[in-house]
C-alpha cells in the first residue's frame, strides 16, 4: 500500500515540484495540494492522508497554527519545510513541539532543479515517517517534570524491571536523529541540575538549528544546555549540542577532557555524526562512557557503539514502540551492541539509576 501524501504550500510551483519529486517513487501517492493552512485542515480531514508535508510560513494560516488544528481534529503525521533561518529554525522547532514528526531545509533552487541528494532526502523522509508506527498524538509531549521523567511506559515493562548496570561512567554521550529533539525534551527535563557527569549530544540538525535548539532546552530544564563551542573544558551537569554542520569530538584527558570541533569530511554522510563522537569518546573515556541512541533514520551511531563496546562501554538504545524511526537504534541492536532497551520515557530515570 502506498504512502498517501497531501502536499502543503503557498506557492504552486513548489507544490507541483514536491508532488512530482514524491510521485516518482512508487511507494508514494500523492492525494492533494493545499496551498494555505486553512486548506490544510479541510483537505487533512477529506483526504486522510498518511503524511503532510507541510511549509511553516504561509498566508491566511501558517503551517504552525494549522499544524496544531489538525493535530486536534485529524492527527496526521507532518513533515515541516523550513527556512535556514533563525526565525525559522525556533519555528520549526515550535512545530516539532506541537507534533510534527520531522523537518527538512525548503530550498527553492533545490526543488527547481530536483537535484539527486534533495529529491531522495524528501523521498526517504516521506517513506520513514509514513511507515512509522508511533502514532501523531503520541510522538510529541510537553516538558515533563522529573517525577514525569521516571514514571514506566506501559508499553516497556520488561525494560523497568531490568536492572541497570552500575559502573564509573565519566560522560554521557547521545545521538539522535528522526524524532530525536522531543525524545531529548523528554529526557533532559526530567533530569536534575546535579546529574553528576557531563552529557554530550549529537543530533542531525542544520547550523542555524543547533544554536536555536540549545537555547530552547536551555529554557526547559534544570542542566545547563549550550551549543558546544571548540576548547570548551566538560563540566559535571552541562549539556554540549554538536554544532550542526561540523564534527564534535573529545580530546585531552578523561580527567579534564575537552571539546573539538572541526569541519566535517565530505565522505561523512552527517555533520555532526554520531559515530565521530563515539569513536573519539571511546579513544578517550575507554570504558567510562554511558552511550544513548535514541529514534532516528539510518545507521549512525552503530560503528562508534562497536568501539564503545569493544572498550567496555555501556550502550542504550530507545525501543521501537516510542521511536518516531526505528532506525538508528534498531541498526545498533540487531548488531549486538545494545546493553539495554528503553522507551523514550525510562532514560532519565534509569540514567540517574546508572550514575547514583
Amino acid at each position: 500500500m502506498a504512502i498517501k501524501v497531501l502536499v502543503v504550500d503557498d506557492s504552486n510551483f513548489f507544490c507541483r515540484r514536491v508532488a512530482q519529486i514524491l510521485s516518482e517513487d512508487p511507494e508514494i501517492k500523492v492525494v492533494g495540494i493545499a496551498n494555505n493552512g486553512q486548506e490544510a485542515i479541510q483537505k487533512t480531514k477529506d483526504l486522510k492522508p498518511d503524511v503532510i508535508t507541510l511549509d511553516v510560513e504561509m498566508p491566511i494560516m501558517d503551517g504552525i497554527t494549522a499544524l496544531k488544528e489538525i493535530m486536534r481534529v485529524a492527527p496526521t503525521k507532518a513533515l515541516m519545510l523550513s527556512s535556514l533561518t533563525y526565525e525559522g529554525a525556533k519555528l520549526t522547532l515550535d512545530a516539532l513541539d506541537a507534533g510534527a514528526a520531522d523537518f527538512m531545509l525548503k530550498s527553492y533552487e533545490g526543488i527547481s532543479q530536483a537535484s539527486g541528494q534533495l529529491a531522495n532526502q524528501l523521498r526517504e523522509k516521506v517513506k520513514a515517517i509514513g511507515s512509522s508506527r508511533v502514532s501523531s498524538t503520541t510522538s510529541h509531549a510537553s516538558a515533563p517534570s522529573a517525577q514525569q521523567g521516571s514514571q514506566v511506559d506501559t508499553r516497556s515493562v520488561v525494560a523497568e524491571t531490568q536492572k541497570v548496570t552500575k559502573g564509573n561512567f565519566k560522560l554521557v554521550a547521545i545521538g539522535a536523529s528522526t524524532g530525536g529533539p522531543i525524545a531529548l525534551q523528554k529526557i533532559l527535563t526530567a533530569l536534575p541540575a546535579t546529574f553528576p557527569v557531563p552529557i554530550t549530544i549529537t543530533q542531525h540538525m542544520p547550523g542555524t538549528f543547533t544554536g536555536a535548539f540549545a537555547q530552547r532546552i536551555n529554557t526547559l530544564c534544570q542542566l545547563s544546555v549550550e551549543e558546544a563551542k571548540d576548547g570548551t573544558i566538560l563540566k559535571n551537569g552541562h549539556v554540549y549540542v554538536a554544532p550542526g554542520g561540523k564534527q564534535m569530538l573529545l580530546e585531552g584527558s578523561s580527567s579534564q577532557p575537552r571539546i573539538r570541533i572541526k569541519d566535517t569530511d565530505a565522505r561523512l554522510q552527517y555533520a555532526p555524526c554520531v559515530d565521530v563522537t563515539y569513536a573519539s569518546a571511546a579513544k578517550l573515556f575507554g570504558s567510562s562512557v554511558l552511550a544513548v541512541v535514541l529514534t532516528g533514520m539510518g545507521a549512525d551511531g552503530r560503528e562508534g557503539a562497536r568501539l564503545l563496546r569493544q572498550q567496555g562501554s555501556q550502550v542504550w538504545t530507545q525501543d521501537e514502540a516510542s521511536c518516531v524511526v526505528y532506525g538508528m537504534p534498531m541498526s545498533v541492536k540487531r548488531a549486538g551492541y545494545s546493553n539495554l532497551e528503553l522507551s523514550v520515557e525510562q532514560f532519565a530515570g534509569k540514567l540517574q539509576e546508572a550514575l547514583g
